[in-house]
């Protein structure tokens, strides 16, 4: 099995957890669902900042990745760090990835 799941080359890789969700879902809506719950856990208030859905290939934001490498989109993962991301939530080993960021006022 080829592990799609994207890895985070940040300078401060410890400034972002990861949960890694093994767990089978039908579809993108049922993955953002549990993605959710895990932020809810964490965070008062949150943001989705980016995610990929493999099942789609499709990344958003849209169109983020300049210049796939070996067919690989990694623009949303460059987004949500840079975009404050404080939360990783994997699904099924990178069928799902959804970058989360709490909100504070």
């Amino acid at each position: 099995m080829v592990d799609k799941s994207c890895s985070i080359n940040s300078p401060n890789p410890g400034s972002i957890e990861t949960v890694m969700l093994p767990q089978r879902v039908r579809n993108y809506q049922e993955a953002v669902d549990l993605a959710n719950k895990q932020a809810e856990e964490r965070f008062n208030e949150y943001m989705l900042i980016s995610w990929y859905d493999a099942d789609r290939d499709f990344e958003s934001p849209p169109h983020s990745t300049e210049c796939a490498r070996n067919g690989r989109k990694d623009g949303y993962i460059h987004y949500g760090l840079s975009h404050g991301a404080k939360l990783k939530v994997d699904i099924e080993n990178g069928r799902f990835i959804f970058f989360f960021t709490p909100v504070e006022w």
